[in-house]
Order: structure tokens, then sequence, then C-alpha cells
């Protein structure tokens, strides 16, 4: 090595030994050091590839077949909108298409777990062995494209092996049986703890194995990223149960979440929170243990303003969820939680835990219901563009009126948390790479104003897992009679504090999303029809949009078209979101009009939309195919746009209108 090059080692090294512990870190996009990359204001979130070996081109996609044998549609990128896993192939051209797309333009990727099969074949079941090798496949995909193939993997420094931070997480799926993790440490963790070896601190590796929870400053002393362990926040791992005994590990995951979000404040960094199972609370649906979603949505609530924002997988479909803080039980917010025992629950998952994550028409319209509850700002507002409008008028009319809408803005800004909407916090759900719809990727964008200075370092130590808030053995013996259990409640922001990132536009809030998505019902190009048969439900197996249509035979030679994603929609640059940033704010406001939803026979005085707005959301085929049926933009009033976009969204354009309105407009 070069004495030059030696000198850059050594101060490197000096550095690393007085900074929190970390991946390659990023510089601002003005400054670059070291030849560093500078930041580009862009991450990448990927989740649920279910890569699967076994998937065979022209198979079957019978629940008894899985796209694993017979003869059938499965195509040569996966079969869409059916609950086949995904082909190989399609997993090299995701990677290859970021890495000509993207490898340049993003400044860290999480990546919310799931990177094994479905148990989805009797014939062929799952076993740890194509589990561990499925996700060590994945990490040399990852490798292959953000790698920095200088020739030191095999160093000292397994987190010095990438040109950007990596964040992934468990899935249900990465472990065997699925949705089943006992407390920590275990197998699973003592696995991934290698596995993952290059994208985890070295110094939290302890502390993986503990639970598979862990931080990554991605931004030195300025952003961190959470990776979250939601098996052990998920209600149906009969391992664990719940989070309100010190005992359980999801008790112990949320102390150690308080204490690194502390530890944040206190150093003036942020924090985005990544997972796989996001926290549904539902009728229809719901996926974590009431004491987990309690405590965390309380955690959220104390520490708005340090988190910048939440972003999750699992569910397949793309949309965002509200998590309202007047939720939270009176218990909750004086530190104290109801535990019933569950010592006796077997280990093991029962047969009714879905293994793809379909969800009931019931699931979209309660959310929709929820959020048609959302409090409506008066005439008189331009909020959230503004807290009012400019008062010329107001000034012209008489004292009691003007009084009246003083008051009416005052009793709104009190139902939503005030001006920046403080009584909500969000989670961004994306949709999966595996094609039970079509495959997604999703690229966020976040402000870089303040970043422009160097990024020096700071001599920070990571909290011990001793620090107060933990408990040791003879406590939890002490504790386990206990049935009311008490908990430590984080301190509220200071009342001097400005709202954090996701409640005002400020340096490191998110800006947009950009949403990709592969069309390989026309990249396969085995069928000329695009139109949808089926009826994608929560209960039962489904066969996809081409059931029963004439498949090739096997011995047919694949003509794929050119692979590639393209733009579904900007959150900015959209006739209908129309969102300038995600703050609260513009989202409780999208929520809003979602919500607003009626349908056209009770609502005589909507008019529909201009066939330019419909043909620029729908594409002109979807226009003259739903013109020819309706003979007008059918139930796609003004006011009813935003809900039907949303659904749209959701199914990542793979269910036609028609069915939408079916299903959804009512």
């Amino acid at each position: 090595m070069h004495g030059f090059q030696c000198l850059v080692l050594a101060v490197l090294l000096h550095c690393a030994s007085s900074a929190p512990n970390r991946q390659t870190p990023l510089q601002s996009s003005i400054v670059q050091v070291d030849g560093r990359r500078p930041l580009q204001g862009r991450f990448l979130h990927v989740t649920d590839f279910h890569p699967d070996r076994f998937y065979e081109v022209y198979t079957s996609t019978a629940e008894d077949a899985a796209c694993h044998r017979g003869q059938g549609p499965a195509g040569m990128y996966g079969a869409e909108t059916s609950e086949c896993d995904s082909p190989i192939s399609l997993i090299n051209e995701t990677m290859t298409w970021i890495e000509h797309n993207l490898k340049d333009k993003i400044d860290f990727v999480i990546w919310t777990g799931d990177s094994a099969r479905h148990d989805n074949d009797e014939d062929i079941p799952r076993n740890a062995a194509q589990v561990v090798g499925s996700n060590e496949m994945m990490v040399q995909k990852m490798f292959e494209v953000f790698g920095k193939h200088n020739g030191d993997e095999d160093d000292d420094d397994p987190n010095n092996d990438y040109t950007i931070p990596i964040i992934p997480s468990f899935g249900n799926n990465d472990i065997l049986p699925h949705n089943v993790m006992a407390k920590g440490p275990n197998t699973w963790t003592r696995t991934y703890s290698r596995i993952w070896r290059q994208f985890i601190p070295e110094a939290q590796k302890h502390q993986f194995e503990q639970g598979g929870w862990y931080n990554v400053e991605v931004i030195p002393n300025k952003l961190a990223v959470f990776s979250l362990n939601t098996l052990y926040f998920a209600d149906n791992n009969a391992a664990v149960d719940g989070c309100a005994s010190p005992s359980e590990p999801g008790y112990r995951q949320l102390e150690w979440m308080r204490i690194q979000l502390q530890f944040m404040r206190d150093r003036g960094v942020k924090a985005i929170l990544t997972g796989h199972q996001p926290p549904v609370r539902q009728d229809a649906k719901t996926l974590w243990d009431e004491t987990c979603w309690q405590k965390y949505t309380l955690w959220l609530r104390q520490y708005r303003d340090v988190i910048v924002s939440s972003h999750f997988g699992h569910f397949n479909y793309d949309h965002f969820l509200l998590q309202d803080f007047e939720d939270l039980d009176e218990d909750t917010k004086h530190g104290r939680m109801e535990y019933s025992s569950a010592d006796n629950a077997p280990i093991s998952a029962t047969e009714d835990d879905d293994l793809h994550t379909s969800v009931s028409s019931d699931y979209w319209l309660e959310l929709r219901q929820t959020w048609s509850d959302l409090p409506k700002p008066p005439k008189s507002m331009a909020w959230p563009e503004a807290e009012s409008k400019v008062d010329v008028a107001q000034k012209k009319k008489k004292k009691s009126a003007a009084k009246k809408e003083r008051r009416k803005r005052k009793t709104f800004l009190n139902k939503i948390g005030g001006t920046h909407a403080e009584r909500f916090a969000a989670s961004f759900i994306s949709a999966s790479v595996v094609p039970n719809l079509f495959p997604t990727i999703r690229v966020f964008e976040y402000n870089t104003t303040g970043l422009e200075l160097p990024l020096a370092h700071e001599t920070a130590e990571t909290p011990p897992l001793a620090q107060k808030g933990w408990l040791n053995e003879n406590d939890l013996d002490a504790r386990k009679k206990d049935k009311k259990h008490k908990f430590k409640i984080p301190d509220p922001p200071s009342k001097s504090a400005p709202p954090g990132p996701a409640y005002s536009p400020q340096t490191l809030s998110l800006l947009r999303y950009t949403q990709y998505y592969a069309n390989i019902t026309h990249i396969n190009n085995d069928f000329l029809s695009s139109e949808s048969t089926s009826d994608v439900s929560a209960q039962g197996w489904n066969e996809g949009k081409h059931k029963g249509k004439k498949p090739h035979n096997k011995d047919h030679e694949p003509q794929p078209k050119k692979f590639h994603f393209q733009v579904h929609y900007d959150t900015r640059d959209d006739d209908v979101y129309q969102l300038p940033d995600l703050t609260m704010p513009r989202l409780v406001d999208l929520a809003r009009r979602i919500g607003e939803f009626k349908p056209v026979k009770d609502d005589e005085m909507a008019r529909p939309v201009s066939e330019e707005l419909l043909s620029s959301e729908l594409g002109l085929a979807d226009k003259k195919k739903h013109k020819k049926k309706h003979g007008k933009p059918g139930k796609h009033t003004k006011r009813n746009l935003p809900w039907y976009t949303f659904m749209r969204r959701a199914f990542v354009e793979t269910k036609p209108i028609e069915e939408i309105e079916e299903q959804f407009g009512h």
C-alpha cells in the first residue's frame, strides 16, 4: 500500500474509534472528503423479494402446484397477481435495474424483510438450509450492486464493504417455522448475525443476537435508521406474549428503542424507523399485539421531535396508515399495562395463519371509514397550506361572524393536534417485489438543507444495554407475578422545541416518494389481454389474472420484452395526491380527502371528473374501456377520485377500475 493510502487509513481508523459504529458514512452534496460519496437526498425501500429457486416457467399457478409443476401461465418474470413467489430471473433483473438506474442516486437502502419463499408447497416443504441460502443469495445480490469490490471483503472490518449503508430487517418468512421466533439469543439471531455481519455495526453484534434489532447512523451525527424485529410485536408469534411483561423480548426491544431515541434526541440526531410487519390495528385485520401497539405508539408521540418517518413491508399492497394518539389507553399514558400470562401457549404457527397477506375488502372499507371521521378544516382556512386565508374579507364581516370563524379554526386545530397535526403519526407501507400484484420498489426524497457542511465526528458511545430501564433476571423473577406492570414513560419534546421533521418542513423531512413498478404482463409477453379475472380475497389461494387462459407448452421458448421498472406515480407531481411534501399535515389532509368518498347515487351534487384527468390517471386504454361500459367516466366524481386512485395504487394497477368500483364503490 502506498504511503499516502496508509496515512489515510490511519486517519480513518482514528475517526472510527471516536465515533458511533456505523456502515460507510456519507458526505454532503457539496463537500467530498477522501473520495466518499456526496449526499443525493434519496433512499431506496425494497421489501418482500420472496425468491423461489423451484419456480419454473409455464407451470401451473394452482394451489397444488405453486408454479413448481404442471402446465400453466407462470411467466418468465413471475405469475402476477397469483400466490406464486418470485423466480430468480425477477430477482436478477430487479437488482440489475437498480444498479443501472438508482445505484448512484441514493444514499442508503432500507430492506424490510421476507427474502425467502413461502412454505406453500407440501411436496417441497421449506427447510432451514433453504431459508438461510435464500437470504445469503440476497446479500450477495446486494453486494453485486452496492459492494465496493476492492478486495478487502475479508479484512477485520466487515462494515466497510459497501458503498452505502444497507439496513435489512427480519421478515416473518425469514425464519422456520414462519411467524414463530422465540426469545433470543436463538439460532436465527445468531445465523443472521453472520449473514448480515456487513450491515450490523460491530458494536451491536452482541445486542443483535439478543433480539435481532439494531440501528445504523446512515448520516453520521445527523440521521440513524432503526431496524426493528416486528416478530416480537406480532400477534401471531406463539413463542412470545406481547410487550407488557419485562421478561418478553418485545418489552426489551421497546426499552432499547426508548433508550436509543433518547440518545438521539440528546445528540440532535433524527431517526427513521423500519420493520417488516406494520402496526395495523383494525377489526378487519390486526398484526400487532395490543400491548406492543400501545407502547410503540406512545413512543411515537413522545419522540415526535426525533422520528422522521416509519416504513414497513409485508402487506404487498401500497398504502399508508395513520396512528391516532387518541387511541392510547389511559393506563398506557400513565406507564401502566395489564399483562395476562400465556406460558402454556403452544409454540407453533396456527393453521389459520395466512402464508400470504391478502386482506378482505373490509380492511380497506374500514380504513376509509376511519379517515372519513377526520376533522375537516373550516372554509376560511387554507390548511394545510397555511393556518388561514388572508383575512381581507373577514374584516368586512360583522365582529360576531369573525369571532365565529376564529372559534371554528381553533376547534379544528385542537382536534388535529395543532397546526402541525401532532395528534397523529404515519406509517408508509410499500408494495412488494414478489408479484402477488406487480413487482414494486420505492424511492424517497428527503430535505438535505443544512447538511452542506462537513459532517464532523463526535465522541459518542452507544448506551450500554444495562442502562437504566433494563432489568436483570432477579428483577424479572420478582415481577413475574404482577398482573399490571409499570414502565418508564419517555419524556415528551421540550416545550421550546420546534415540531419535528415529520410535522414541519425542515432538514431531513421527507419531500416525496416515487413508486416504480414492472408491468410483467407486458414484459412476459405471453398473453395479449391484460384484463383481470382474479378475485383477490383474504380467503384461499389466488391463481392470478391468467387463470383459465390457455398456457404455452413447457417446451415453448419465452420471448419476453426488455425488463424495466416504470414510474407508477410521484406524490408531488400528481394530479390527485398533490403533496408538496410528506409531513403530517399533508398526509392527514390526503387521508381526509380519501375518506370523503360518497357513493354516486347518494351524491346528486357531484360532477363527473373531466376525461382529461381520468385519462391521465387510468391511462388511455383503460379510459376507453371504462367509457364503453358506463357511457361516461363511471363513478369517478371529483370527490371520489382520491379514493379510487388510492385503491388502484394499493393494487398496483392489477385490478381494473370496474372491479374497484364494484368492490369498493359503496
